[in-house]
């Protein structure tokens, strides 16, 4: 049986990390094939003394990292990792994050049957639930709120282009390189795709369950998305097979608004009324899907305009990283 290293980077972290853990400790692949790797950000807060109380007690392990990532960004204290870890197979899994028991066993079965790269879906949840913060659960795991990825909801075994907590073989790292530290929200899909270019496929697995803490504040939600379409932006100037055409949706759309807004002007407003119709349908669509599910209470009437900010940000935050690109891409070649 081969050995994993289960890594996790974090910076002010205290609220989530002692339940990932936990979840670590319960992880039902032999201990003692399994090496965990945790990586501090110079956090504020009580992170790196969970972790250093961590190291001390789980003896069942046969090795206990405890790391520090000067430079706070993700993409260098997945680097941090990759470089100390031990194993043969390394998995990458966020701070923000709940893994079932199976979670690492199922991944190395599939390891052991000759893939190199392997993982599942990601879907949302909350922590301490409320009437609001469910409904912005709702608005994140909806195919209209986050993305129509299989690597979030696929429903069948396939090969995908990202995925979220893999498992990668060291190899895949030795061939494609580590991750790029000058990217600080789409370094997956950036080394993702020097995978793929080095000639390794991404195996996702449905069975393979891994679940993300939600933003359950609708300011930190909308600023997350606003980040995400900017380095959306940026990222096209560095790699544009980094990123997917879904990626690029609500950029699409806010052109429209602009576009359609200036035309209504000069009296040229079906095309206004026709892309707010559609859109609209969506969105219900979406609204409607949760009163199906029966997941629907008193906010979920919100949910059309919850989208429509959401997407709304999205989408200018990929126009000011567009905007700002070829500066960015100028400061970069003087490195």
């Amino acid at each position: 049986m081969m050995t994993v290293s289960l890594c996790v980077v974090a910076y002010n972290e205290e609220q989530f990390l002692p339940n990932l853990l936990k979840d670590l400790e319960n992880q039902t692949y032999p201990h003692d094939l399994t090496e965990i790797v945790l990586i501090d950000g110079n956090s504020k807060d009580n992170t790196k003394q969970i972790m250093t109380d961590f190291a001390k007690n789980a003896n069942s392990f046969y090795s206990v990292q405890v790391l520090n990532n000067p430079q706070r960004i993700q993409a260098a204290g997945w680097n941090i990792a990759i470089e100390n870890a031990k194993s043969d197979i390394i998995i990458r899994i966020d701070a923000h994050t709940h893994i079932p028991a199976e979670f690492t066993a199922k991944n190395m079965a599939l390891q052991e049957k000759g893939e190199y790269v392997t993982g599942g879906v990601r879907p949302c949840l909350i922590d301490n639930p409320t009437p609001w913060k469910k409904t912005l659960l709702e608005v994140e795991n909806s195919m209209f709120g986050s993305s129509v990825s299989k690597g979030r909801k696929n429903t069948e075994s396939c090969y995908v282009k990202s995925m979220f907590h893999a498992a990668y073989r060291r190899e895949v790292f030795e061939k494609a390189g580590n991750f790029n530290t000058k990217l600080l929200r789409t370094e997956d899909n950036e080394m993702h795709y020097r995978i793929r270019e080095a000639g390794y496929k991404l195996y996702c697995d449905p069975d393979i369950v891994s679940y993300q803490y939600a933003r359950s504040n609708f300011k930190k939600m909308v600023k997350q998305k606003y980040g995400n379409g900017y380095w959306i932006g940026l990222t096209l100037g560095i790699c544009p097979g980094c990123i997917s055409l879904f990626h690029l949706v609500p950029f699409v759309f806010v052109l429209g608004i602009v576009f359609t807004s200036i035309l209504a002007l000069f009296s040229f407003w079906y095309l206004a009324v026709a892309m707010w119709t559609l859109y609209a349908l969506f969105v219900l669509t979406g609204t409607v899907c949760t009163i199906l599910n029966k997941q629907a209470n008193r906010w979920t009437f919100l949910m059309p305009a919850l989208f429509l900010i959401m997407h709304i940000s999205y989408g200018v935050g990929t126009l000011v990283g567009l905007v700002k690109m070829p500066f960015y891409r100028k400061r970069l070649s003087k490195r």
